[in-house]
């Protein structure tokens, strides 16, 4: 095992530690390396649950009480009842709203929304993942739990541990129909097994959607084929309906076939960034034509679109390139720590909307939106906050502890003023002050760890809450698709358009699709 461990880490770097996909281990491994590497990571996750016991969990509670922040009643309810879309913008970063290259706007699309009246977007708002990339954001969105230290959560734990997450709760409490469409493999990240541990009714992967080979690119169907493939089946989700579409194209390392490129490269000389605004432009054309869609079937009416940027898009080894894009003269580690910023949108006809600066992360997501819903969560294990409410405490913990709030940042061991960058050599008051901080942040991340690694919420749920049961649902292409079209319940678009489909009324210029 030794020798093809070793040749495994060389060839794809981080695939022991981040396990996105149990089958490209095996592939790198072998099968029987497989067994015995699969063998020790049960045995040591199945050690750490046993050690756990409620009293870890009192602690848990006894913190989230003694920290717990009012959500803002003005907009508690203002999505009551309504559909939500959540579009997964991969590795997409906030600088890119409003960015030009060469006079032409990178995202227009994007930046529409961004800035209409309804339209609460966020321009504070921080990636908050570790190792697990994509799988901590989905983690973070889902149930307000942070990713691991090390590793992904939803690989490690997604198919053991008990859940208390949107879907779930949505399905529960409001009646909704919870389903997940992607165009990448259904094993990658484990989500497979933990979309069930998590209460989803549909997963609707790769297996669901016609492929051929120009269709795909890097690790999926190619943002615009995918929605447009997509239609079938919302059109057929029982309303309400808490849909969320993870969107593929957008990825490292930023390569778009020459049909599709309808912007030039940026010209910094790093082969990595300057494919970037390439793909987040193809990525904000096809976000066009499904709002476009959603605008022709007044599906846009009752729907309260939700976008996010999951993670980075150009990580922390591109710092002069990085610098280039910004029209910087230099990128340090603090400017690093700022460029995590990721969008956030709520987008909903009615919605009173604006730019916030409120400082939030990923975490903050879930009890945003179940505010916004209306929708009880009480007495559930959630470390973010309503982002909305007046009184978050602005933190944006990292995963490696550094964090940000509106003042101050901490990159490593070092402070900055989070408004001019400058360095800051704390005296005694102030030291006191970043220390305070620097142990909520701690405090936070090893409470939420404590809840996944020790599998917690195995010994409690609120008295409205019934426990998922991961078997009760199957992913199965035919008997899945037989189940969405045998529902009997009139409330999807396709019913209330006389039983006809949408299908051409998506309007897509995907050049593999051209007749």
């Amino acid at each position: 095992m030794g020798l093809n461990l070793l040749m495994a880490q060389k060839d794809r770097s981080g695939l022991l530690t981040r396990t996105f996909d149990n089958n490209y281990i095996v592939k790198y491994l072998g099968i029987n390396e497989y067994a015995v590497y699969d063998g020790y990571k049960t045995a040591q996750t199945s050690a750490q649950m046993a050690k756990a016991n409620v009293s870890d969990l009192r602690s848990v509670r006894n913190y989230l009480k003694a920290n717990y922040v009012k959500p803002n009643p003005e907009y508690t309810g203002v999505a009551k009842g309504k559909n939500v879309l959540i579009i997964h913008l991969e590795s997409f970063q906030q600088f890119l709203i409003g960015y030009k290259w060469k006079g032409k706007e990178v995202t227009p699309n994007l930046n529409k929304i961004y800035h209409q009246k309804d339209t609460i977007s966020f321009d504070n708002f921080f990636n908050q993942v570790g190792q697990g990339k994509t799988s901590d954001a989905e983690m973070m969105l889902e149930n307000s739990l942070y990713g691991l230290q090390s590793g992904s959560a939803m690989s490690t734990y997604g198919t053991s541990n008990t859940f208390e997450s949107a879907p779930a709760i949505l399905h529960q409490e409001a009646g909704y129909t919870t389903a997940v469409m992607h165009g990448g493999a259904g094993s990658f990240w484990n989500r497979n097994n933990a979309y069930k541990s998590f209460g989803y009714q549909y997963f609707m992967p790769l297996s669901f959607y016609k492929n051929k080979p120009s269709y795909y690119i890097g690790y999926g169907l190619k943002d615009k084929i995918f929605f447009d493939q997509s239609i079938k089946y919302i059109e057929r989700l029982p309303q309400p309906f808490y849909l969320k579409m993870i969107t593929v194209t957008n990825h490292y390392p930023y390569q778009l076939d020459k049909k599709n490129q309808t912007i030039d490269k940026t010209n910094t000389g790093d082969e990595t960034v300057d494919g970037y605004v390439q793909t987040a432009h193809y990525l904000d054309q096809a976000i066009g034509e499904l709002m476009r869609w959603m605008k022709k079937t007044g599906l846009d009416k009752n729907t309260l679109v939700v976008l996010y940027g999951d993670h980075y898009g150009i990580s922390g080894n591109h710092h002069k390139a990085s610098a280039e894009l910004l029209k910087k003269k230099s990128f340090n580690d603090f400017d690093n720590l700022q460029f995590q910023r990721v969008p956030l949108m709520f987008h909903m006809k009615g919605l009173k909307g604006g730019i916030n600066h409120t400082y939030g992360g990923e975490i903050d997501v879930l009890p945003t939106l179940l505010n916004l819903l209306g929708v009880n969560d009480k007495g559930t294990i959630q470390f973010g906050y309503d982002l909305l409410s007046k009184h978050t405490p602005q933190i944006v913990a990292q995963r490696n502890g550094d964090f940000i709030t509106p003042e101050y940042s901490k990159v490593g061991s070092n402070y900055y003023d989070t408004k001019t960058g400058q360095k800051i050599k704390p005296d005694k008051k102030l030291k006191t002050k970043l220390t305070s901080i620097s142990n909520q942040v701690t405090t936070q991340l090893s409470l939420s760890d404590r809840v996944i690694n020790g599998n917690l919420l195995r010994f409690y749920r609120p008295k409205w809450f019934t426990k998922v049961k991961p078997k009760d649902y199957d992913y199965n292409k035919e008997p899945s698709l037989k189940r969405l079209y045998d529902d009997p319940s009139k409330t999807s678009l396709w019913y209330k358009n006389h039983k006809k489909t949408t299908q051409k009324d998506f309007k897509t210029d995907a050049p593999e699709l051209k007749k």
